[in-house]
């Protein structure tokens, strides 16, 4: 299950995770309007395809997009793109909706947006679940690049 296996990585790299279930949601703000937290608390984990076949995870604020150009940047290539969704699941063993770095089949780098920061939810490995964790801990669980990849 995906919730066992985020929860043993955060266990291992040291991060506090609280899971939380939550009734499914058709859209971000709705989502977070069931969480009580703002659509900027909750951070998208995108997994992104390089060139070489090869992936990463970008983690954006709710509330922004990614900027493909600034993340092309701060990985310093000039090609990127998001997989189809089967891609995705080989690449992390999670579906879209569930995916986190937290547990991820393969441990692809990550990037992560300057202004993810204070107490955040994101993706637990298991739909109808949300991970809680604190911003400052995960990024640097994760040993995340930290970098302005939004717009």
């Amino acid at each position: 299950m995906g919730r066992e296996r985020v929860l043993e990585d955060a266990e291992a790299r040291g991060i506090p995770v609280e899971i939380v279930t939550r009734p499914e949601a058709d859209s971000l703000e709705a989502a977070a309007a069931l969480l009580g937290i703002e659509p900027g608390r909750i951070v998208k984990s995108l997994v992104v395809k390089r060139s070489d076949g090869s992936f990463l995870f970008a983690l954006i604020p709710g509330d922004r997009q990614i900027s493909w150009p600034k993340l092309r940047a701060a990985v310093g290539v000039n090609k990127l793109q998001l997989p189809a969704a089967d891609q995705a699941l080989d690449a992390t063993g999670y579906e879209r909706g569930t995916i986190t770095p937290l547990g991820s089949s393969t441990p692809w780098p990550v990037f992560a947006d300057e202004r993810i920061a204070g107490r955040i939810a994101m993706g637990a490995g298991e739909h109808g679940l949300s991970a809680f964790v604190d911003a400052d801990a995960l990024l640097r669980g994760l040993d995340a690049t930290v970098a302005d990849i939004s717009g």
